[in-house]
């Protein structure tokens, strides 16, 4: 009984230990992280005019980055497995900020083609990176709150940049140099600074982290331990198998839905209540209205990824997320007021950000100790394709079409759910209620 007692203590001072000194960290990261890769979205408001670029241009160069980062997440993540998320992930951001501050300097759109091509290199590898990072500390009953935690960056990235990326477009012009331009300047400096403090404070493994005592990392790694020798018995365990499992493609083909939306939107959003907007309407204005919509999608996205955990019904959460998000895109394409495009905006977000909070926890049930490096990279390259048409729909077709083109992707990304089976989910389930009893 004293030693249940003991075990218990050590769990909860662990896990929470654990919480607390690798989530807030990794979700400034990733805030930094997706407002450097969308800004150009409100860059447009002044960039699109100054440089001559069309709707067309700018839809393909909002999606150029994803092609490159597609081309290089998975070496990446292998890199990340052998030298360590401490050194990596600090020289992903370090050359990312870099690129973007480059991007400030830009004077045609072949500039821009470059170093967007160069930005999704640079960055290729972050996401999945912290993803597989994050299964290094924490076991899947956790996974889904720290992979929420993580992903509320996405939200939080949009709510805080609207309206500081707006307001340094417009007031600040510093050495004759245009606001958009500063924009890109001053947040790709974060990105550099946060690269050199990654070397100081994330830590690699349980077995590294001086700030948890000898009993906890034991227990962690022993509890981490049997997760993976779970994981073994039901996943493939060669990367060639795991190439074979059709269930990879599926959670690959599910995921494209997702970034084709969450991406087509961020990239285009201020250009969509601008033009419903009435003449006049500042970019300040522009980027108060484009907060509400990520305001909606916080509470969505933690309670999800909570409540996943929670009923260990993690497919079940994407579904109604899917639905939901399918429902709004249907909404915006047939709304034609800046306040109803709002509503629909905010209600597409609740079920895409919500996705995020559960999608990540459930692929990790998908792979063992060995393929999950290469593996989770994988079906974030692939669905990193959606990135490039969700810009690319958007840019070409009308609001109209392209809201219910998007919606046509969630459709199949549900139908693709549907067919999508594992034993993991059962398995830990099983070996929890034994625990328990």
């Amino acid at each position: 009984m004293n030693q249940d007692i003991n075990n218990e203590n050590v769990e909860k001072r662990t896990v929470k230990k654990t919480m607390k000194r690798i989530l807030p960290f990794i979700l400034v990261l990733y805030i930094v992280a997706f407002l450097d890769r969308v800004n150009l979205g409100y860059a447009a408001l002044e960039m699109n005019a100054e440089l001559a670029l069309s709707a067309e241009i700018f839809g393909f160069l909002s999606g150029l980055f994803y092609i490159s980062y597609c081309l290089f997440e998975v070496p990446s993540n292998m890199i990340l497995n052998k030298v360590g998320a401490r050194l990596w992930i600090a020289r992903i951001m370090i050359t990312w900020g870099i690129i973007v501050v480059l991007t400030g300097f830009v004077q045609s759109a072949a500039h821009l083609y470059i170093l967007r091509f160069l930005l999704g290199v640079a960055e290729a590898g972050f996401t999945p990176g912290i993803i597989l990072y994050l299964t290094y500390w924490f076991r899947a009953r956790e996974r889904g709150k720290a992979t929420a935690a993580f992903f509320v960056a996405l939200p939080l990235a949009a709510l805080i940049g609207a309206p500081l990326s707006t307001w340094i477009i417009d007031h600040i012009s510093w050495a004759g140099l245009s606001g958009w331009r500063w924009m890109f300047i001053l947040e790709g400096l974060p990105a550099v600074l946060l690269g050199i403090l990654v070397m100081f404070y994330l830590t690699n493994r349980p077995a590294n982290a001086k700030w948890l005592t000898y009993e906890e990392k034991t227990w962690l790694e022993g509890e981490l331990q049997k997760e993976r020798q779970l994981a073994a018995k039901v996943n493939k365990t060669s990367h060639l198998g795991m190439l074979k499992d059709s269930k990879v493609w599926k959670l690959s083909l599910f995921n494209i839905a997702g970034f084709v939306a969450v991406n087509g939107l961020n990239f285009w959003i201020p250009t969509i209540i601008k033009n419903l907007s009435a003449s006049g309407t500042s970019n300040m204005e522009v980027g108060w209205l484009a907060m509400i919509p990520p305001l909606v999608a916080i509470p969505a996205i933690l309670f999800v990824g909570w409540n996943a955990d929670r009923t260990n019904k993690h497919k079940q959460h994407l579904a109604a997320c899917v639905s939901i998000a399918m429902l709004g895109l249907i909404g915006c394409a047939f709304v034609s007021t800046v306040p109803l495009m709002i509503l629909m905006l905010s209600i597409t977000s609740a079920g895409l950000y919500g996705i995020s909070g559960s999608f990540y926890a459930y692929l990790t049930f998908f792979f063992s100790e060995s393929t999950a490096p290469a593996g989770i990279a994988l079906v974030s390259t692939l669905s990193s394709l959606g990135g490039f048409i969700g810009p690319m729909v958007l840019g070409v077709l009308t609001l109209q079409q392209g809201m219910l083109v998007i919606a046509g992707f969630m459709l199949v990304s549900l139908l693709t759910l549907i067919t999508l089976k594992h034993g993991m989910e059962k398995k830990q389930k099983l070996r929890v209620k034994g625990q328990t009893a």
